[in-house]
């Protein structure tokens, strides 16, 4: 077939030559493809089709072998208004073998997921340019803080040019308006005519110098039948301006009366728009400072130990392997193991946590984060892409770009806005022509331009995207990562949150909670001793005594370990058993007065360890996985927020719902098997609703992937968590608190951007036609009009900027022993 169209596309999954029959078997059963060749040793299919490739895709994913995609982001530059965002989708969308294409106005960048081998980057960034829109690969963008800071630039010098060219016009034009005394000066002095003059000239030099813009972009887009907001701003200054120059040059050709000019308005129009793009690019270059922050810091060298000497190399010279050196104060360039020396580091950019980090031999660094007093030797383990940093910043862009299921709305709306408003701009003049009174052709004129003039596309395409990048930046800040975009939307509709408790409500690990000591014993002594003998076993409970104990401890003269009871040892001349309750009773030691202590501290979920020295009780030690510090309060937040908590846990169910108790967890599903918790979550669903789920990320992956939203306990190194939707860069579940809160308050934000915009274009476009006229109303000027529009774009932006100073942390606690004395 002459207009047939050959694309070749990977395909995944083909496992022998049998394979092949099957692909083309269900390639051949889609309509419109008219031969298909599959090649078992290269893994493709060459495809010959009509065009339309969705098909094909969903053929092979329903038989099995789905086609392998990729996605790619392009810098693109030209789009002014929301009605761009859906021309540029439309257009990335028809492409064969593109099976989705989401456009951000606020980032300025497209990212499109695609069949491999159907087609590439370069070739969708051309797509995007033949639509009228200069587009590149992100890659290719080196020098974006740079180039937007030249645009800026450019955008205020072209300001100040348009103000000073308008100037004049207004006080000629308006001035006589608002003090007749001037009106009556310029008639004396200059002549109506020659102020006329003055104003054409000075007007026609605005517009074809910083006006340009309008209609070198909006022109062509009228011809091409696809009008945006340039257009919009062409047609109503162009209107004003060609009609003041009938007006001024060739008057008789107007009816008598009618034969005012406006080019005071088609100015002052350009400058009040190019003004409300520089307030408007200044409020958005201010969206995307925690990505600039994150950007800045990485260092530019670093020094590494070469061939015995040190030498500074730029970051992107070191590799796997490389001896770097970090003296204090200096910021990590790469992440690596610490081999030599120790210090405190600051991780709070990363994890958000403001806590120095105390590091030493065998401990791992993450670049970015900033040295503290002590000089360090470390190993690089990950540099460039694969680095911690890199991820973050990768993962905080991917959910800047993202577009929540609210934007398809706004943007079906929006691609027909810009025709509508044009329609409405005719029927505003049609209507005014001959219902208007007289002299009705001025009064046409200015209501049609005003109309024009005040619709403002720019406001909605920008209510979501920049609500989004302050959002999910300030979250980055908190250390808290949004891998997904569409997550930012569903956990505010969270209404309960399940929670593992291993490693998610205690820190995973057994520590010494509680040292209770009778008969007088001192609890420094008794610890000092119990510490000694223990430091024999490696036993995690023992392990937890002894670094609980001081850092010099007695030598351990004899040692016996008994299995299943505990332990014997000989310090300092003096007997001590550790061990369980059996093992005192085997050796006759009264325990009765520790007992009811003991057991208290076991139904709390806690293990007791008895010890006696020289044959008499001594103390009992409490053994627990504590709580992390920080969670009580965390979870108080989620209820004070109204959610619903659950614990899922493999645990048995009194220890359990001590800690719920504890806690205030409100729903305990105990002595759950792993692969049980995707059932006890699936349940959870059922009885309460959209449910969040927090674990650990590794163990909990089935879990984290069922649940409504997945979010993920990082350890500050571990961010690429592939089954989550929200990654804590930190333990600490002050991070779900402020998680939740950043997803309610930039949904609220976003709500309140649509609802201004969408109000004020509803509100205002019939106001600037002139229904308030017949009431005694006074038709708007198009100048107030242009004004008006400025500014809505400029209060969405700014509204946007106002989750910057989200404050959601809550304040450190420090969990501590306490010590009891057991009356005699």
């Amino acid at each position: 077939m002459a207009d047939s169209l050959h694309t070749q596309i990977k395909i995944t999954g083909m496992g022998c030559a049998s394979c092949v029959g099957r692909v083309e078997a269900a390639l051949s059963t889609v309509p419109g493809v008219n031969d298909a060749s599959v090649n078992f040793a290269t893994g493709t299919a060459d495809v010959s089709h009509d065009g339309v490739l969705s098909g094909i895709l969903d053929a092979l994913d329903t038989a099995g072998y789905p086609a392998e995609m990729q996605q790619t982001r392009l810098s693109i530059e030209g789009m002014s208004c929301a009605s761009c965002v859906s021309r540029i989708e439309r257009s990335l969308r028809a492409v064969p073998g593109v099976a989705e294409a989401s456009v951000n106005l606020a980032t300025g960048s497209a990212t499109i997921t695609y069949a491999d081998g159907a087609t590439d980057p370069v070739a969708l960034a051309q797509i995007a340019t033949d639509t009228g829109y200069p587009a590149r690969p992100a890659g290719q963008s080196t020098g974006a803080v740079d180039s937007k800071a030249e645009e800026l630039l450019t955008l205020r010098r072209t300001t100040l040019i348009a103000a000073a060219l308008a100037l004049p016009v207004f006080v000629l034009e308006m001035g006589g308006h608002m003090i007749p005394a001037f009106h009556h000066w310029i008639q004396v002095t200059i002549g109506t005519q020659v102020s006329h003059l003055i104003q054409f000239a000075l007007t026609s030099v605005l517009l074809i110098g910083p006006g340009r813009v309008f209609y070198a972009k909006g022109i062509p887009s009228l011809l091409r039948g696809a009008p945006d907001m340039n257009a919009l701003v062409a047609l109503g200054t162009g209107a004003a301006y060609l009609y003041s120059v009938l007006a001024t040059f060739a008057p008789q050709v107007l009816p008598r009366g009618t034969a005012n000019v406006y080019f005071e308005a088609a100015a002052v129009i350009v400058v009040l728009i190019l003004l409300g793009r520089l307030l408007e690019a200044r409020a958005k270059g201010r969206t995307g400072a925690a990505i600039r922050k994150l950007v800045g810091l990485q260092p530019k060298t670093a020094r590494v130990e070469r061939d015995g000497t040190l030498v500074e190399r730029p970051i992107a010279e070191i590799i796997v392997g490389d001896i770097v050196q970090i003296r204090p104060g200096e910021r990590m360039p790469v992440d690596g193991d610490v081999l030599d020396g120790s210090s405190y580091i600051d991780e709070s950019m990363i994890t958000g946590e403001p806590v120095p980090v105390g590091k030493a031999s065998g401990d791992p660094v993450v670049g970015g984060t900033v040295n503290g007093t002590g000089a360090l030797r470390i190993r690089a383990t990950h540099v460039g892409a694969d680095t911690v940093l890199a991820q973050v910043i990768g993962m905080v862009e991917q959910a800047q770009g993202a577009k929540l299921p609210i934007q398809g709305l706004v943007d079906r709306i929006t691609y027909y806005f810009v025709p509508a408003v044009m329609g409405v701009a005719l029927l505003t003049v049609a209507a005014w022509l001959i219902l208007g009174p007289e002299p009705a052709l001025p009064l046409a004129l200015v209501a049609g331009v005003s109309v024009l003039i005040i619709a403002c596309p720019c406001a909605m395409g920008l209510a979501t995207p920049t609500s989004i990048m302050v959002g999910t930046g300030r979250a980055a800040e908190l250390g808290v990562l949004f891998r997904k975009g569409d997550a930012l939307q569903q956990l505010q509709q969270a209404r309960v949150i399940a929670l593992d408790k291993t490693g998610t409500l205690t820190l995973g690990r057994p520590e010494l909670a509680e040292v209770i000591t009778t008969n007088g014993f001192d609890r420094t002594e008794v610890l000092r001793l119990s510490a000694a003998a223990e430091s024999r076993s490696e036993h995690p409970i023992a392990t937890a005594i002894t670094r609980a104990g001081p850092d010099v401890l007695p030598e351990v003269e004899e040692f016996q370990s008994l299995t299943g009871l505990g332990l014997h040892a000989r310090i300092e001349g003096r007997d001590v058993l550790v061990g369980a309750d059996r093992l005192m009773e085997q050796n006759r030691i009264d325990i009765s007065r520790l007992r009811p202590e003991a057991q208290k501290r076991a139904a709390e979920g806690a293990t007791p360890i008895y010890v006696a020295i020289d044959g008499q009780a001594a103390a009992t030690l409490a053994v627990s996985d504590p709580v992390k510090p920080g969670t009580p309060e965390a979870l108080a937040r989620l209820h004070e927020m109204g959610v619903t908590l659950a614990m899922v846990t493999g645990d048995n169910a009194q220890t359990a719902q001590a800690l719920a108790d504890r806690l205030g967890i409100d729903h305990v599903t105990a002595e759950v098997l792993p692969d049980g918790k995707v059932a006890a979550i699936t349940a959870l669903q059922q009885q309460f609703g959209t449910l969040a789920f927090v674990g650990d990320g590794i163990n909990d992956a089935p879990a984290l992937a069922t649940a409504d939203i997945g979010v993920a306990i990082g350890t500050g190194t571990d961010v690429a968590i592939e089954t989550a939707d929200v990654v804590l860069m930190s333990g600490d579940l002050r991070g779900v608190a402020n998680a939740v809160e950043i997803s309610r308050r930039t949904m609220r934000n976003i709500r309140q951007n649509l609802g201004w915009a969408f109000g004020y274009n509803t509100l205002l476009i019939p106001v600037a036609a002139g229904v308030l006229y017949p009431f005694g109303g006074h038709l708007l000027s198009p100048a107030l009009a242009a004004g008006a529009m400025a500014l809505s774009s400029v209060f969405v932006v700014s509204n946007a900027l106002r989750l910057r100073r989200v404050r959601t942390s809550l304040p450190e606690t420090q969990g501590d022993s306490t010590q009891r004395e057991v009356a005699a």
